[in-house]
């Protein structure tokens, strides 16, 4: 195994036309994810990767059961709850790839997450870690089983690679700063973006941001711009600015879990973190060129085919 994530997915209905969401007719049924995201992007470019969540014993549990396994991922570890829903939302498109999203997540299975579900034990070759700031706001047992699988993972020798994922539905920047800091400092690897890095350290600046948040565990962050790339520092002092990919932005929805996975992508192939971020720039890229949080995430083939400018989504 070379990753491991773990945390919430839901079923998303995502509307048929743009408009407000009382005025369109249809939905089509998805799934939607950031830890799923993440590993239906390693997956699709030939890693193993492992995602480890509660789901409703329905059947909205079993359409994100059979999509994730369907797309390669292991799913051994998936606990079917009998006395909760799976969660759900309702994404709503407003025009100029902007989009907003609708939860009804509360007292979902997965908000029922305890720490012994997340045994990294039945991976025992795993070499990353993948944790996200979404799974900790959700209940206090998800805060617990976010920060005991980074600290069990760090133990272990398994890099922790952190997103803070900031998600202002579910908590507030006063209640949130803390528990992301934590996480973030038990990090090896920390993937903020601007907004994110102006909670946790009070700037806007990438250059602040990335020095603002080298403590503890961790060695490197890596702050993400957008269509502008991204901002490296490691704790050795190497840092560098990476230019983003051209893209027609379709739908914004998964750009920075596709980052992640470009840039754990990278490092399990070995490249040097210039190289790896620049991989995860051209993930992030892809993935709002089409409708839905993961559907356009590349394989391997053709994310190299992007990245060499020879592949139609190239501008």
């Amino acid at each position: 195994m070379d990753v491991i994530t773990f945390g919430e997915t839901m079923v998303n209905f995502a509307p048929t036309a743009a408009g407000p969401i009382e005025m369109v007719p249809a939905f089509e049924k998805r799934i939607a994810g950031s830890e799923t995201n993440v590993s239906i992007g390693l997956a699709r470019l030939g890693h193993r990767v492992a995602w480890v969540s509660r789901l409703g014993d329905d059947g909205f549990g079993r359409f994100i059961y059979k999509t994730v396994r369907g797309e390669g991922v292991d799913v051994s570890a998936v606990i079917f709850d009998p006395e909760a829903p799976t969660g759900l939302y309702f994404k709503e498109y407003l025009g100029g790839g902007r989009t907003q999203v609708h939860y009804y997540r509360r007292g979902s299975a997965a908000s029922r997450l305890r720490p012994e579900d997340v045994d990294l034990a039945r991976f025992p070759q795993a070499r990353f870690l993948f944790a996200s700031g979404i799974t900790p706001a959700l209940s206090a047992s998800c805060r617990e089983t976010a920060e005991r699988a980074v600290e069990s993972a760090a133990a272990r020798g398994v890099t922790v690679v952190f997103d803070p994922n900031m998600r202002r539905k579910l908590w507030r920047e006063e209640e949130a700063r803390p528990v992301l800091k934590r996480l973030a400092a038990a990090s090896h690897l920390v993937l903020p973006g601007i907004d994110e890095g102006q909670i946790l350290t009070g700037s806007t600046d990438p250059e602040r941001i990335a020095e603002g948040l080298l403590q503890g565990r961790t060695q490197a962050v890596v702050v993400k711009l957008g269509p502008e790339g991204a901002y490296y520092r490691t704790a050795d002092g190497d840092s560098g600015h990476v230019p983003g990919f051209k893209v027609e932005q379709v739908d914004e929805i998964g750009a920075g879990d596709a980052f992640a996975a470009g840039l754990m992508s990278g490092l399990l192939d070995g490249l040097p973190l210039p190289e790896a971020v620049r991989r995860a720039c051209a993930m992030g890229a892809l993935a709002v060129t089409g409708v839905g949080d993961y559907e356009s995430l590349p394989y391997r083939r053709d994310l190299e085919a992007f990245m060499a400018g020879t592949a139609p989504a190239a501008r």
